[in-house]
């Protein structure tokens, strides 16, 4: 697990910009189960999610088109809602970052 004053910064990067975080496996079941378009930001602290996840994410919410509900989860750290969050991912093999629309 990455300490949290590593991944804090990394986590604000997209709560700043809207995305509510899921902490547990409940919270993401329920974020996915809404209705309208949902999407969900596997975070991380990888040079791939630096450089162009989290830039991509963002860039792609300044149109006036966007997903209903933006969430967030961060892989190394808030480990249950990441395997729960996965699993809505099938058939797709786990991925650090990741992005899926539901």
């Amino acid at each position: 697990m990455y300490p949290e004053p590593l991944v804090m910064p990394m986590k604000q990067e997209l709560i700043s910009t809207g995305f509510e975080e899921c902490l547990t496996p409940e919270s993401v079941d329920k974020a996915i189960a809404q209705s309208g378009t949902v999407l969900m930001v596997v975070n991380s602290v990888c040079g791939c999610a630096a450089g162009a996840a989290r830039p991509g994410v963002k860039a792609s919410l300044q149109t006036s088109k966007k997903p209903a509900h933006l969430y967030t989860v961060f892989a190394g750290y808030d480990v249950d809602a990441v395997t729960q969050a996965r699993k809505h991912f099938a058939p797709y093999p786990p991925s650090s970052p990741a992005i899926a629309l539901f």
